[in-house]
């Protein structure tokens, strides 16, 4: 009788511990949990993170890394399957929607900076980078300064806006900003001579000279407006049992060699719909960050 009186308050604790594990989740993880979805952000036109192939649909090197994590995600809440929704965004619209709870992850080119950080978070870094500017050879832009009293274009929304903002104040370059929807809008004003540069990130740019009808035109500007800045997988701020799962998802496919291997795909190979090859090793400094995953927004500790 005691024997199963013991064992009976046993199952009974078993049963309850069960429970009040089910009951801990919080956050993203207990609303993927109930849903049995997980969102991801994407985008449209950002070679070759993030963009469209011939069929619309997504694909990229974030939205590979992306289903690494929701893989992740299955497994750690023990989901038979998850089923996976995908929402567009923009650069302008990828911080309010993660915000409002639409998307769950954000698999593109997003520079995670301290300024981000307040309003959303970042798991480790897979991509780094620096913003420069793409013009047409024959104008002969070789530097910033020789942007002055000229249109250039930037993405609404960017960091590359703002910093090409800053440097127009402090250099006194009167410059006529002109903000585009999308990266694929500011590359056509310079190809139809509506701007004569366009500031983004050097590596979306090379993108968008390999895929332009004329890439021998172009030139990306050794000049830049930042430091190599990191891009993160982006998530909702405060939800640290979320992040906890991502972060250990990142940093085992960056550490085990699965990173260097979608870095090639995706960089050093013919990618879809066009065969363009971007011709892009990996960098030593993001090397290094594969083998010591970090989320950190400073581009001095990635030298």
């Amino acid at each position: 009788m005691k024997r199963s009186y013991i064992i009976g308050l046993a199952l009974a604790a078993a049963v309850g511990a069960g429970t009040a594990n089910a009951q801990e989740l919080t956050g993203t993880l207990k609303n993927i949990k109930e849903t049995g979805t997980i969102t991801l952000g994407h985008r449209d036109s950002s070679i070759p993170f993030s963009y469209l192939d011939d069929n619309q649909k997504p694909i990229g090197y974030a939205m590979d890394i992306c289903m690494k994590i929701v893989d992740a995600v299955k497994k750690e809440l023990k989901l038979d399957k998850l089923e996976v929704k995908l929402n567009p965004v923009t650069s302008a619209t990828r911080i309010p929607l993660m915000a409002n709870g639409t998307i769950d992850l954000e698999c593109g080119s997003t520079t995670n900076n301290a300024e981000r950080q307040k309003q959303v978070w970042f798991t480790n870094t897979h991509f780094l980078t620096a913003s420069r500017y793409v013009s047409k050879k024959a104008s002969k832009i070789e530097k910033i300064d020789d942007l002055k009293g000229k249109s250039v274009v930037s993405t609404a929304g960017t960091t590359n806006i703002k910093q090409l903002t800053e440097a127009n104040a402090a250099r006194n370059l009167n410059i006529n900003i002109i903000p585009a929807k999308d990266h694929a809008e500011a590359f056509l004003m310079v190809e139809t001579d509506r701007a004569v540069a366009f500031v983004m990130d050097d590596i979306l740019l090379s993108s968008l000279v390999a895929g332009s009808k004329a890439p021998g035109d172009y030139v990306i500007s050794k000049d830049a407006f930042s430091k190599p800045e990191p891009y993160g997988i982006m998530l909702r701020k405060d939800d640290a049992a979320f992040k906890k799962v991502v972060d250990a998802a990142t940093a085992a496919v960056y550490t085990g060699g699965e990173g260097q291997k979608i870095y090639d795909k995706w960089f050093t190979q013919k990618i879809p719909p066009k065969g363009l090859n971007l011709a892009t090793p990996i960098s030593p400094e993001l090397k290094n960050e594969f083998a010591k995953p970090s989320d950190s927004p400073d581009p001095d500790s990635y030298k």
